[in-house]
């Protein structure tokens, strides 16, 4: 959304009677070096005892109430892009299964330890109408959500959305995360597919696979499409063009 974090406080959940309290330690060390990298500093936190490790940080930071970017501005001609590649929940859903090793899965692990900073510098550069984060929700779902806070339908070209190595592969094997099945059963009614019909299935599967720290889906006029690639390929990142904000209903998305 355009923000500066300044501090981060740990809270973190874990089973200490199962699990040695290095692998805490381990986490712990993982999201401050990320703090770090971000240019912030942590301030402590909470743990708690639980059956089950969950980790994450409470982030506080500045931002010019003026230039917050929100996921509602997006206008029709606006072209969209994409700033990682997708399939972390089927990657994951893999290594779990025993179908791909760690090593074969590096790109997409390598890919959720980097930070959305660059990418949102860059949008603040380059003037963007607006913008999301793929998560949980999936690239479908985030992208609905942005369409409907616009009034704003889209057209995907899913052969232009970038895939992690191993993607493609972990999907034919049927590794596919459950909530990918809940995503895609969200947002199906909002769908409509234009392409080859043996593509289908794996295509929008793909699409509604649930991402852990995915890029950023970034909507902005054609005529600063070439800026906003550009600045971010100076800063070492790659962006992708994967479809355009079109007139139609709103949230609706066309898939070719």
């Amino acid at each position: 959304m355009g923000a500066k974090p300044l501090t981060a406080m740990n809270i973190i959940c874990f089973p200490a009677s199962c699990h040695p309290l290095e692998v805490m330690e381990s986490i712990l060390k993982g999201g401050y070096d990320k703090v770090i990298e971000a240019e912030a500093v942590v301030v402590g936190g909470h743990s708690v005892e639980d059956q089950e490790p969950k980790y994450g940080l409470a982030v506080t930071g500045l931002v010019d109430p003026q230039k917050v970017i929100t996921g509602s501005g997006a206008a029709p001609g606006d072209i969209l892009v994409l700033t990682k590649p997708l399939g972390t929940g089927i990657i994951a859903t893999g290594i779990k299964g025993g179908m791909i090793s760690l090593q074969e899965a590096s790109p997409a692990i390598m890919g959720m330890a980097e930070l959305n900073d660059a990418a949102s510098r860059a949008m603040l550069e380059t003037g963007v109408s607006a913008a999301t984060d793929v998560t949980g929700f999936s690239f479908l779902g985030h992208l609905h959500e942005m369409l409907v806070s616009s009034n704003v339908g889209a057209e995907i070209d899913h052969r232009k959305v970038p895939l992690y190595l191993g993607v493609g592969d972990m999907t034919a094997l049927g590794m596919i995360p459950a909530g990918a099945y809940r995503n895609l059963e969200y947002i199906r009614p909002h769908v409509s597919w234009a392409g080859r019909e043996e593509e289908k299935e794996d295509a929008l599967i793909i699409l509604a696979d649930p991402q852990t720290s995915g890029g950023l889906l970034v909507a902005l006029p054609e005529k600063r499409a070439g800026a906003y690639l550009e600045r971010l390929k100076t800063a070492g990142k790659e962006g992708q063009v994967v479809g355009q904000i079109i007139d139609a209903k709103p949230g609706a998305i066309k898939v070719f």
